[in-house]
């Protein structure tokens, strides 16, 4: 999915052109996106380039610190740039498909519709779609769709976990469906340059894209198990060793 939208490459340009605070950039994109790991290693680096820039000493020590403080900023530029999934989106628009009528569709923004616009395609198609494959479209549609709402009901605030989850819904399952059903019927078991026949192909990504559900589902709810487990916890050490009742913190 292409990144080149005119907010990204405000944000690059910006980034850029204060070079020296790229430090402070990871730490801002772990507070915007909530992600301690990111926070913890923004706040390191800001550290490191505070405590470089105030240490006293010869022009040897001032030497010194400028290269800690420009290898510093390398080494936030390089994080800023693999830390790319949480500042710079890629575009939402997905893959289009041409209807009989002539008109060019494309999935829905809302990840519920976007969802049932592939299911509609699928169904559409079914006549040209193998069994397995139409089921496993469906079983798969299905499993994402317990994890929409899941999420929709409690999000998780994790940037990357909500990347894939949109990626997969708009982008990679329209993706197959509409390139499968472009092809023309008589070279559907006709081998391509790959070696496998389209139908293989097919058979091979929606395995791929079924195996990506379940790991987004298994995600979703072991992290909702943890936290319940996290707030069993704090119950039982809040009121566990009390006897004859709560009294509510009140004293």
């Amino acid at each position: 999915m292409s990144r080149l939208t005119v907010g990204n490459i405000f944000k690059v340009t910006v980034a850029l052109l204060f070079f020296p605070f790229m430090p402070l950039l990871v730490l801002m994109i772990g507070v915007r996106r909530s992600n301690w790991k990111v926070i913890l290693e923004g706040g390191l680096y800001v550290a490191l380039v505070l405590a470089a820039v105030a240490l006293p000493g010869n022009a040897a020590q001032f030497i010194l610190s400028f290269f800690v403080v420009l290898g510093l900023i390398a080494v936030a530029g390089m994080r800023s740039y693999m830390l790319r999934d949480l500042w710079l989106h890629p575009r939402t628009r997905g893959p289009q498909v041409m209807t009989q009528s002539g008109a060019v569709t494309t999935p829905p923004e809302d990840l519920s519709s976007a969802l049932a616009w592939s299911a509609a395609l699928a169904k559409r198609n079914r006549s040209r779609l193998p069994s397995e494959a139409y089921v496993s479209i469906l079983e798969t549609c299905q499993t994402l769709d317990a994890v929409i709402d899941a999420e929709t009901r409690q999000p998780l605030g994790d940037p990357q976990f909500e990347y894939e989850l949109s990626a997969t819904v708009r982008d990679y399952l329209p993706s197959v469906l509409q390139n499968y059903v472009a092809i023309p019927p008589k070279m559907l078991e006709t081998k391509q340059a790959s070696g496998r026949t389209p139908n293989e192909e097919l058979a091979e990504q929606l395995q791929l894209l079924a195996g990506q559900a379940e790991t987004l589902h298994a995600s979703r709810h072991r992290r909702t198990s943890a936290e319940l487990t996290n707030t069993g916890n704090f119950l039982r050490e809040r009121f566990g060793h009390r006897q004859g009742g709560f009294d509510f913190g009140i004293k």
